[in-house]
């Protein structure tokens, strides 16, 4: 259970709550996933896909090897996907259609690194067909184009190299003809190296003239292997199984977006679901809960349940009711025909012991209604009728929605049970009922919660405002007293004697100044003792105890005056010595006895004379001080 000061602070994004509205609100989302099936089979139905026609091509690469990633085919299907080809295919039909347009209807796809298969949709089968056809015979012819191309290019540059090595071998030759007409100052090194650069050269003529010769033939492989594998054929219709993909398709966004929307409108709408939170919002217990009416089917075996459900609450309202002489009220948010069973449930139990009636305060009067329907012998009165008769029980039913007069509710009972159904009414709402309940003074003895989420674990209990819980309206059990202390009679009547006897005795001086006897705040009424006290000056305290204590020993002045010498030496004369020296560090005991109620003073370090009234008589003795002579 939780307690406003225990209640943890609301996350900014509650998971528990949105899974609960999601779960609550899926006959929604299922709906939406249900539509978005019967669309998709719908659009299989009434739009079918357009006649296809599909053609494979095998292409020869001149620089194909094993360790292609295909990185060549995804070029001929780039190749295959520009103007170009489409421009081809086009003039090769005679259509008048744009390029642009005709490469939406039409898409290649590399199988292997060497087999590109060609798709392509039309309004009928020939057509596309046709399309397909040509646009295969284009490709082919371009790239093949492009082989060729690229072995000219290849076998006129092996013939530029050609040349210039037959022109550097016809100035070689002239160097050498030169050389060897001086005779014999021709220089024979130099004559060496020509005829050496001369073969040389003679040698590269030779491979250029046979490379070129090999480029000029062209790839023959790459002319004869690029060819159609697989002409150009219309596909078969496959209406089941593009009737299944379609409704699938469309379940899935359906069950999607269905998802999305509720999720988006159980954060942005803010209606509590959970007990704890509406508890909470509302400042009172969830005290019951009654299901929703069922929809369908589950009306037939689930009556019985919902009925005796029904019946359970309105026992345990009903108890609560008989205790108490004061009118209660049934006031509904979102549910008014379980709050209009509830209230005929209530009354028909409270019947059976005196008068009961109903008032129907609801804006669709469904207390009357109900009562009708069911044939019910309670007496069903409206808001204006008389009020009701000495000892009759009257269960008014109003509703807290919006529009609600609050002033009225009233009238309708001095306190009230809230039939409340979740996930109906925001926050804020919530919020506005509990304040407009609390200004009319009209305390909420507990939530009948309608439709809660079955897997809600969520404690609805608040331990404020027992006094309106169903827990706090029992008669509350005498209040236990604890037993009395044996000690506490001994202590006051300890008191009571020490209080008597410091008023009996004289208060005690110090410094000629009086002290006020102090009494305590509880002794200033001092209980009388248990047993009789003896009177005061009755009780005998020894004479030793009265004796006055001194540092020093008083002396007696002798009959003639002789001060001592002034090396503090013997006097010149002998003094009598009255008392013998007491022990140092003693208290002058005047007074009475403690017992009696007397006090002692210590005097002051110099001699003083001891004078007070007998100890016997109750008086005190107090020491005055006196100079030595």
């Amino acid at each position: 259970m939780t307690t406003p000061s225990e209640t943890p602070a609301a996350p900014l994004f509650d998971l528990q709550r949105l899974f609960v509205a999601i779960r609550r609100r899926k006959r929604f989302w299922l709906a939406t996933a249900l539509l978005g099936l019967i669309a998709g089979a719908a659009v299989a139905i009434v739009l079918p896909a357009p006649p296809t026609a599909v053609t494979k091509v095998i292409v020869v690469h001149q620089d194909d090897s094993p360790t292609d990633s295909g990185t060549l085919m995804r070029t001929d299907v780039a190749v295959l996907q520009t103007t170009q080809i489409a421009e081809g295919a086009l003039k090769k039909l005679g259509s008048t259609q744009s390029p642009e347009e005709f490469m939406k209807n039409y898409a290649g796809l590399g199988l292997t690194n060497n087999v590109l298969q060609i798709t392509v949709k039309a309004k009928n089968g020939d057509d596309a067909v046709a399309q397909a056809k040509a646009l295969a015979e284009v490709f082919i012819a371009d790239h093949v184009q492009r082989s060729q191309a690229a072995a000219a290019a290849q076998s006129k540059a092996i013939l530029d190299q050609r040349k210039n090595a037959q022109d550097e071998l016809a100035k070689v030759d002239q160097q050498i003809a030169d050389e060897t007409g001086k005779g014999r100052n021709a220089n024979a090194s130099t004559l060496e190296g020509l005829y050496g650069r001369r073969a040389a050269l003679a040698s590269q003529i030779s491979d250029f003239d046979a490379r070129a010769q090999q480029a000029g033939i062209g790839s023959p492989q790459v002319a004869a292997g690029t060819q159609v594998v697989d002409a150009a054929r219309l596909l078969p219709k496959a209406f089941l199984k593009t009737t299944a993909t379609d409704a699938g398709v469309g379940f899935a966004l359906g069950l999607a977006l269905g998802i999305a929307l509720v999720a988006v409108g159980a954060v942005s709408r803010d209606r509590p679901v959970l007990r704890r939170e509406i508890s909470t919002h509302l400042g009172a217990s969830v005290i019951a809960q009654l299901p929703s009416k069922r929809r369908g089917l589950a009306r037939v075996w689930r009556r019985k349940r919902v009925v005796s459900e029904r019946e359970r609450v309105a026992t345990t309202l009903v108890r609560a009711i008989k205790k108490d002489s004061r009118e209660v009220s049934l006031l509904e948010l979102g549910a008014p025909k379980v709050a209009a069973a509830l209230a005929l449930d209530i009354a028909g139990e409270l019947a059976a012991d005196g008068r009961a009636s109903v008032v129907d305060d609801l804006p669709g009067e469904d207390v009357r209604k109900l009562a009708a329907t069911t044939k019910s012998e309670v007496v069903v009165v409206g808001a204006a009728d008389p009020g009701a008769e000495p000892g009759e029980h009257r269960i008014g039913v109003g509703t807290v929605s919006p529009g609600t007069a609050w002033t009225d509710l009233e009238h309708l009972g001095s306190e009230t049970v809230l039939v409340v159904k979740a996930g109906h009414a925001n926050t804020l709402w919530l919020h506005t009922v509990a304040r407009q309940l609390a200004d009319q003074r009209i305390p909420v003895i507990g939530i009948v919660l309608v439709d809660p989420d079955p897997r809600d674990k969520s404690d609805g209990t608040l331990w404020d405002a027992l006094h309106t819980a169903l827990r706090g309206r029992a008669e509350q059990a005498p209040a236990v007293q604890p037993a009395p202390d044996p000690l506490e009679g001994r202590m006051d009547e300890l008191a009571a004697r020490i209080a008597e006897r410091v008023a009996a005795t004289d208060p005690p001086t110090r410094r000629f100044t009086p002290i006020r006897p102090v009494v305590p705040p509880a002794l200033a009424t001092p209980r009388p003792p248990a047993a009789p006290l003896p009177p005061p000056g009755t009780v005998g305290i020894p004479d030793h105890l009265n004796a006055p204590t001194k540092r020093f020993a008083p002396v007696k002045p002798p009959k003639r005056s002789a001060p001592f010498k002034r090396d503090h030496a013997e006097p010149t004369h002998k003094g009598e010595l009255n008392a013998d020296p007491e022990p140092e560090q003693s208290a002058v005991t005047s007074g009475a006895s403690p017992r009696a109620g007397g006090s002692a003073t210590q005097a002051p370090e110099k001699s003083a004379v001891t004078s007070g009234a007998s100890p016997l008589a109750g008086g005190s003795a107090t020491q005055a001080p006196e100079k030595t002579a």
